[in-house]
């Protein structure tokens, strides 16, 4: 039997999470965790959250969880998202704080000017609803979801990876960004695929199925 954890470090309610995964893998044990042995001896690792991003550094160091965050990121699939995403980063504008460095790169703030649609309305900020995500990578995760499926996002800020091959799949709001990155066995998503209906239910399932190997090579076609 396939065990899923969802690593639970205080930020968030990751049930509707768990409950998702339950419904796309029936036959897993999905268990939301907040014991370090228990990330370390799962078959595959969750990493979301909700949140300012100090916090969340914050309260990952409290809980005891960050070396084995670090060490699921290295070794076995691991699925980040939303606020799981940007953590794996080295710094992020919100409060100025460092990462887990997993990821080259920076996180930051979406301008609070000048944000504007192709009709000149002006763009929110939280970037909060449904937008498209355009996949750039022929990735396991991506199999049977459209190039231009809609996902479900929450967030003010993005992440810039340093490096360009890390990018697996873009938004527009209102230039393109990053929502979705891609290294070995780590696949991370700024959107929430546990509340995007079918594409995020396939998402899931994906990555329920994937044995952790991308070797980084392969154009989306």
């Amino acid at each position: 039997m396939t065990h899923i954890a969802v690593v639970d470090y205080g930020m968030g309610n990751l049930r509707s999470v768990a409950k998702a995964f339950e419904y796309v893998a029936p036959h897993a044990r999905v268990e939301v965790t907040r014991d370090p042995a228990v990330v370390a001896s799962a078959d595959r690792v969750v990493f979301p959250g909700q949140g300012a991003m100090p916090d969340c550094m914050r309260e990952l160091e409290a809980t005891g969880l960050r070396e084995a965050v670090l060490q699921a990121a290295r070794e076995k699939p691991f699925l980040g998202i939303c606020i799981g995403l940007q953590m794996l980063f080295e710094w992020s504008e919100e409060g100025g704080v460092a990462g887990l460095g997993v990821l080259p790169g920076k996180v930051l703030r979406f301008p609070s000017q000048g944000m504007m649609d192709a009709d000149g309305r002006k763009l929110k900020v939280p970037h909060m609803g449904w937008n498209q995500v355009y996949p750039v990578i022929d990735h396991p995760l991506w199999r049977g979801i459209a190039t231009d499926a809609r996902f479900y996002f929450v967030h003010s800020y993005y992440p810039e990876p340093g490096r360009p091959a890390l990018v697996a799949g873009y938004s527009l709001y209102p230039f393109a960004f990053t929502c979705a990155v891609a290294q070995g066995n780590l696949f991370a998503v700024q959107f929430h695929p546990e509340k995007s209906q079918a594409a995020g239910l396939r998402l899931l399932a994906n990555f329920v199925a994937w044995d952790g190997a991308y070797d980084g090579a392969g154009a989306f076609s």
